[in-house]
């Protein structure tokens, strides 16, 4: 049974590139609208490296309220199902509380998922995660990628060898179903979690120099506000075996070259330049799938 439109309640999507200015834009609408905001940032579910994943500021926090930020361990591993499991309880919660829901992201297949519903796909193995995360990693990416073709060529042809999570999620399928992610995406998806809900998006767009300029900014104030004894921290939990090596968290943007750093094995500025690389590699794809898919929905 659907719901009359009149009956809808509204969802907020936000939207944009890492450093866009995508916070300040949740914050102002849940000020002024009473609004209850919640992480879709797959990177900011944790509750290590706060200021190398850019959470929320403990102002920024105190303004609003905030959910689903730091609320994993980072030996925690984070499904999109997962993700909408959590988030379908936060926005549940806001509408009864009389609250706009402001879903802030991030991480599009996330969004997709709470949006547009999920594909099928059984889950993955721990232990076959770990294996194709430990390959990618010893093969780097072109020849992960290379790999992965003599496999799946449906789904390399569509993935840029850099898109690093994309290509092991879509390994790791096929390694643990013997079917491509291109074939399970095929399949009817499960739906919006609520049929009663409308979908409000909004977005941030800008040209592509000057978001790289934002990045890299960022990332200098990050450097200056202890991302690198975050790093060292995780590292520690890695070394000490309380967390694995391949655990979701490393994948944050810059955690590998200052590790990396740490373990004398790059310099400081090539450290940092990679970071930043990451990181503007990182924006541009996201403000790919935002013209494509957020901005074509906010103005359909």
């Amino acid at each position: 049974m659907t719901t009359d439109a009149q009956d809808k309640k509204p969802v907020v999507i936000i939207y944009a590139p890492t450093a866009s200015g995508k916070s300040a834009l949740a914050l102002k609408i849940a000020k002024e609208k009473y609004g209850v905001i919640i992480n879709a940032d797959s990177m900011q579910l944790y509750d290590v490296m706060h200021m190398l994943t850019a959470h929320p500021s403990a102002e920024e926090q105190a303004q609003a309220p905030h959910r689903l930020y730091g609320v994993l361990k980072p030996q925690e591993e984070c499904s999109a199902q997962m993700w909408r499991e959590m988030a379908t309880e936060e926005i549940n919660k806001a509408h009864a509380n009389g609250q706009l829901p402001i879903v802030i992201g991030g991480t599009g297949f996330y969004l997709k998922a709470l949006t547009e519903g999920l594909s099928p796909v059984p889950e993955v193995p721990p232990e076959i995660r770990a294996k194709i995360i430990a390959l990618q990693k010893e093969l780097g990416n072109p020849a992960f990628h290379a790999d992965f073709a003599t496999k799946d060529k449906v789904m390399t042809d569509r993935l840029h060898p850099n898109d690093t999570q994309r290509l092991i999620r879509a390994y790791e399928v096929f390694e643990a179903t013997g079917k491509s992610l291109a074939e399970w995406q095929k399949l009817p998806t499960s739906g919006p979690p609520d049929d009663s809900w409308e979908f409000e998006y909004h977005f941030i767009d800008m040209p592509r120099d000057e978001l790289y300029a934002r990045c890299e900014a960022r990332f200098d104030i990050m450097i200056e506000n202890g991302a690198l004894d975050e790093v060292r921290h995780l590292t520690a939990l890695i070394d000490d075996g309380i967390v694995p090596e391949t655990a979701l968290v490393t994948h944050a943007l810059g955690f590998h070259p200052l590790r990396a750093y740490l373990r004398d094995e790059m310099s400081w500025e090539d450290a940092v330049d990679k970071s930043k690389q990451e990181t503007r590699n990182y924006a541009k794809r996201q403000l790919t799938w935002l013209r494509n898919q957020i901005r074509a929905k906010s103005q359909a």
